[in-house]
């Protein structure tokens, strides 16, 4: 601290004006890196994930024959044109949600291979300044993949966007809208194995009849139990054992169901007429039975959804050609084959897709029904696992374990709490309700939820990320509701009779979801008001008898500038810091990855001999800290390399006939002292950039070369020097320092906000993992420095 014992006598307002120039935003990123990270696919592989996505992401789709029928007509069919206009509204449904609407339209509305309404959101927040949590900066924009439009003055799109970012309750409106869809998913999750496996299930009572509903049921929790118990072999390994099974179920029904048409008389065929819609609501009318009829129809697109959500897993091609080569045609064939027996067997309604099966193949479909079945959960329960993890990443879920289950593809992941959570949950709901009919009700109503916030987001990413031209954005949303407005009336008719249960999920999580980002931002905005400026800190010593300690601090902090609260609180009561002060800001950005050489943003702060530094890690939500990483060998290599590299921009400016004044003012601090440079730096393999703050000038020298030579060994020596010191500090010991903010709600605060705050938040922030544990920090070199935070 000897330079500032040298100016003692400085003003302390002076101090404060100096605060600028001592600890600057990361204005100037290194330059940025051209090697932008994407999965590339050759034709083969494409092929191959094509054939994998059957297991993973249709195969909730594709078991929808197996109870679409059944609940569309619970009490009978008494006229073929029933059959016939219901048939017509599954074809046109099939057609204008899962084919056009997501297949061709939504699916390319992702963030670089990232689905899901988080993803959606993802995206608008890049875009606009619509995110709660207002951690971004404007050096983040630089990334190779924070990608962004740029928009002409006067435009749409600039409407739009100003319009969002005016007031916060938009910006929290579209949050809301967002965790809705996401927790109207999440209880897709916990449906789609309940009645798949249900379903499948209950072939044995076909050839049964006196068997007990008991049985059937048991039968379906043992195989929900073996389900949830291999998800943890990860989505590559059980996306090759699912496939083959996929395949052949789509190729059995199909067959199935060209079998039937031929058998039973192709006049079903005329439903590809869509004026049989038109004579069946006509003929209807606005009666219960209509209604009835399309909550049922409503279950032939379940699992789209599922098939945005769990985009990560595959490239949005490969799910194209697997869509339109095999899932549409053969879906199609099913529902008609069905039709024509339904047609001929009105009594068989019930249990019209066994009915239909001929004899001899009976129980081999039986078997390839149940297996898909298992896999159509599959598919609700790894998009589960993407939604948690970008909305982890988003501060809008507690913290909770993430495996990377495969070393090719990073969107592939397992949560273990999440598994079991919802294991627990599909086998209280299989064994509460006993009845794939009223499973059928909630189900229904919880997909056509995220299906309607999936196209209300769709318009904000139309505008402003796609710069659509209005009457394609008016025909896309017309097209959507004009299907799924009718879907979710009927939907809300039938909440008595089950419909209540995705309802009363979503709300659990919602209030979960919701609790834990409104506390996280107030975190953050308490972090921002109670942070104090580097200036004071610097100016602590002479007067307070600052102490440095040999050893190394990391002190961990959501702030991109200044000091943490938790710091100045930490020196205050005990007046001294480590040789080396590194603040460490972990953020997590809006987009699917950084990569390694983008990651680490490292400065130094203030004079060289005062050893204080900067680091900012940035992640995706796409990024996994890995066991095998070590964080605090990372921190330390960047800072090494941050030091070699700090010197060759020194050299790099004098040989550019650069140098820094010599200007020095009574009461100052020399002006050589208070230059900063922010170096981009990859540690594993030494890429890198750079770039420098220091108040330069040009000059002209005649003696350029040898003032570079002697420089370069003067540089040379300090940084030898400052690399030894560095070396002894970190034998001496390295600290991790973590804030430990408890919430609490005031006195004065009403009883909803207490109960939120003071224990909903605080057992969540309990039970779930700690900083420390994410990064892998060891306890006994691990310093949590508590405060209290009332809101």
């Amino acid at each position: 601290m000897a330079s500032l014992s040298e100016s003692e006598g400085t003003n302390r307002g002076s101090m404060w004006e100096l605060d600028q120039n001592l600890d600057q935003p990361m204005d100037e990123e290194a330059s940025r890196l051209k090697n932008m990270y994407r999965e590339k696919f050759s034709s083969v592989l494409l092929l191959r994930l094509a054939f994998q996505s059957l297991g993973v992401v249709f195969g909730d789709l594709g078991t929808s024959p197996l109870y679409v029928f059944y609940n569309a007509f619970p009490h009978g069919v008494d006229d073929d044109e029933d059959v016939i206009g219901a048939l017509s509204l599954i074809i046109y449904t099939l057609t204008l949600i899962p084919l056009l609407k997501y297949v061709f339209v939504v699916l390319r509305a992702n963030d670089n291979g990232q689905g899901g309404t988080f993803a959606l959101y993802s995206l608008l927040c890049r875009h606009a300044k619509i995110s709660t949590i207002p951690n971004q900066h404007k050096t983040d924009e630089d990334l190779t993949t924070y990608s962004r439009q740029t928009y002409e003055e006067n435009s749409l799109a600039v409407k739009i966007k100003r319009w969002l970012e005016t007031r916060a309750y938009k910006r929290n409106c579209l949050l809301i809208l967002v965790l809705i869809g996401t927790c109207t998913a999440i209880g897709d999750g916990i449906l789609t194995p309940a009645i798949s496996v249900l379903s499948a299930s209950g072939g044995i009572k076909v050839q049964n009849p006196n068997m007990s509903t008991d049985i059937v049921v048991v039968v379906a929790v043992v195989i929900l139990i073996g389900l949830f118990s291999m998800q943890h072999y990860g989505t590559d390994k059980v996306g090759w054992l699912f496939a083959p099974i996929v395949l052949i179920w789509f190729i059995l029904i199909g067959s199935v169901g060209a079998l039937n048409i031929h058998k039973y008389g192709n006049s079903v065929l005329k439903a590809f007429n869509p004026i049989y819609i038109y004579r069946y609501f006509r003929r209807k009318g606005n009666t219960s039975d209509s209604w009835t009829t399309l909550g049922g129809i409503m279950l032939s697109i379940t699992g789209t959804e599922a098939l945005y959500a769990d985009l990560c897993h595959f490239p949005v091609l490969a799910i194209q050609i697997a869509f339109t080569l095999i899932v549409f045609p053969c879906l199609l064939l099913a529902y008609t084959g069905q039709a024509a027996y339904i047609i001929s067997h009105k009594e068989h309604v019930s249990d019209a897709f066994y009915r239909s099966i001929p004899d001899a193949i009976y129980w081999p479909a039986f078997i390839i029904a149940t297996a898909s079945a298992i896999v159509a959960s599959q598919a609700t329960i790894s998009a589960t696992y993407s939604i948690i993890k970008q909305a982890l990443a988003l501060g809008c879920f507690p913290r909770v374990k993430v495996v990377h289950t495969s070393k090719k593809f990073l969107g592939q992941i397992y949560i273990p709490d999440i598994n079991w959570l919802l294991l627990i949950l599909c086998v209280a709901v299989t064994a509460g309700f006993k009845n794939q009919s009223q499973i059928g009700n909630a189900y229904g109503t919880a997909v056509v939820i995220v299906m309607l916030v999936t196209t209300f987001l769709m318009v904000p990413v139309m505008l402003l990320v796609w710069k659509s031209h209005w009457i394609l954005v008016v025909t896309f949303i017309v097209l959507s509701l004009m299907v799924e407005l009718p879907y979710f009336s009927a939907c809300i008719l039938k909440i008595d009779q089950g419909g209540w249960v995705p309802l009363v999920i979503a709300t659990t999580f919602f209030i979960i979801m919701y609790v834990w980002h409104y506390c996280t931002v107030k975190r953050y905005e308490f972090e921002m008001h109670s942070k104090v400026s580097m200036a004071w800190i610097l100016g602590l010593g002479p007067s307070l008898g600052l102490v440095r300690v040999p050893g190394i601090g990391f002190v961990y902090t959501e702030l991109a500038s200044g000091v943490p609260h938790i710091f100045s609180h930490f020196i205050t009561n005990l007046p001294a810091i480590h040789s080396v002060v590194v603040f460490v800001c972990v953020k997590y950005l809006p987009v699917y990855t950084v990569p390694m050489e983008e990651r680490f943003l490292v400065r130094r702060i203030g004079p060289k001999n005062f050893h204080i530094f900067r680091c900012i890690a940035r992640y995706g939500y796409k990024d996994l800290h890995k066991k095998d990483d070590d964080f605090e060998k990372m921190l330390f290599d960047c800072l090494t390399l941050f030091i070699r590299l700090e010197s060759m921009m020194d050299g790099y400016s004098e040989s550019d006939e650069f140098s820094v004044p010599e200007q020095r003012t009574e009461g100052s601090i020399n002006n050589t002292f208070l230059g900063e440079k922010t170096i981009n730096t990859m540690c594993s393999n030494g890429d890198l950039s750079y770039s420098s703050q220091d108040s330069i000038v040009p000059v002209q020298s005649p003696f350029r070369v040898n003032n570079l030579l002697t420089y370069s060994s003067h540089a040379s020596q300090t940084v030898s020097n400052e690399l030894e010191f560095l070396n002894r500090c970190k034998d001496a010991g390295v600290v991790h320092i973590l804030g430990n903010t408890i919430v609490r709600a005031r006195r004065d605060s009403g009883i909803i906000k207490k109960v939120a705050v003071d224990y909903m938040y605080a057992f969540m922030r309990r039970i779930c993992r700690e900083n420390s544990v994410i990064f892998h920090i060891p306890h006994e070199s691990l310093l949590n420095v508590g405060q209290i935070y009332y809101i």
